[in-house]
């Protein structure tokens, strides 16, 4: 599923904070951004989406985190090789919800 067409709202809201941070070229990944998988830590406040299946074991030595500043949450994501992989999302329970009712 796509980040636009699954959150679009939020895909909107993402772009702009990555805007006001200094990233568009990260921005403009935001709407073609596959969700594959989620995080399965099982905390009640964690949506933390992945754009690959299989878990990584470490990080590249090109990785780079992103943190933003949301109004409500937290978001963070995690890039490699200037390309997103994974979008954490705390605190954010509508997200959670549709999240886990995309990928049970």
């Amino acid at each position: 599923m796509l980040m636009s067409e699954a959150f679009p709202e939020f895909s909107i809201e993402l772009q702009g904070l990555l805007r006001d941070e200094g990233e568009a070229k990260i921005a403009e990944q935001v709407p073609g951004f596959r969700i594959l998988e989620r995080c399965r830590c099982g905390d009640d406040y964690c949506a933390t989406m992945y754009a690959y299946k299989e878990r990584r074991e470490s990080y590249q030595p090109d990785y780079r985190s992103i943190s933003l500043h949301p109004k409500t949450g937290m978001i963070v994501l995690d890039v490699i090789e200037g390309k997103i992989i994974g979008i954490e999302v705390l605190f954010r329970a509508a997200i959670r919800n549709k999240l886990l009712e995309m990928l049970p």
